[in-house]
């Protein structure tokens, strides 16, 4: 279980992140989902640690992780612009954080056949394209079986094959009991195979529910059209 309590985050004179409280669950598939400049990313990386909040506070098990890096052997990060060492190969990258975490991958052979990787694996990262990066980057957050995986934008640059292997491996790990928790713009994705939708809307969270339940309640038939009606609506109520 990850909980976020009371979260706040301000970059100078912007809220990005106003009291947001929250909790992902295992074996759930969590979409945060939002306007450009949300908090999405922010909040992501206040869950890995990549930015440190103001206020608040985030528990993983009842323990927070403030002061504590352990807990970042149980997450895989996949960011929504991965940066590598450009000379180093996937396979050496993968080596090196073996080393470093000091313990083997689990399933590395395993995702690189998914994501198709095995003719790119021992050429320099600088090489690679867009797309391929992107794979590279979910193997790497993925490898070693992490209890939460937390990523940003994870089917950006990916071909529709790979995307729809991405989303159907995403499902499995749920079944495994995995928390997952996306960022993402792509509603249909979301519709397709998340469990739950969080709105953030003026640094709050507007909504929380099931795709189902957004769609109930904006009267419309595609979750688009139903987060869209939201930020129209969302705008409005904000400003009043």
């Amino acid at each position: 279980m990850v909980e976020v309590r009371d979260l706040r985050k301000r970059f100078g004179a912007l809220t990005v992140l106003d009291g947001i409280t929250i909790g992902f669950r295992p074996g759930e598939i969590t979409a945060v989902v939002g306007a450009n400049g949300a908090g999405k990313s922010t909040l992501l990386k206040c869950i890995v640690r990549l930015v440190r909040p103001d206020a608040g506070e985030i528990r993983i098990d009842g323990v927070a992780i403030d002061g504590d890096g352990r807990y970042r052997a149980r997450v895989g990060y996949v960011p929504q612009i991965p940066r590598f060492p450009e000379a180093l190969a996937a396979a050496e990258l993968l080596d090196f954080l073996a080393e470093i975490r000091a313990v083997a991958p689990r399933n590395s052979h395993r995702l690189i056949e998914l994501f198709a990787l095995e003719p790119f694996m021992h050429l320099p990262l600088r090489h690679l394209s867009g797309g391929t990066r992107q794979k590279i980057s979910m193997l790497i957050a993925a490898a070693f079986d992490p209890e939460i995986l937390v990523m940003d934008e994870p089917t950006v640059g990916l071909d529709p094959l790979t995307a729809r292997g991405q989303k159907q491996w995403l499902v499995t790990q749920k079944s495994n009991g995995r928390t997952i928790i996306m960022a993402s713009h792509v509603m249909a994705e979301v519709e397709e195979f998340a469990d739950r939708v969080i709105f953030l809307l003026d640094s709050h969270v507007y909504f929380d529910g099931a795709p189902v339940e957004a769609l109930a309640g904006s009267g419309e038939r595609t979750l688009e059209n139903a987060i869209a009606k939201m930020m129209e609506c969302g705008s409005v109520w904000a400003k009043s």
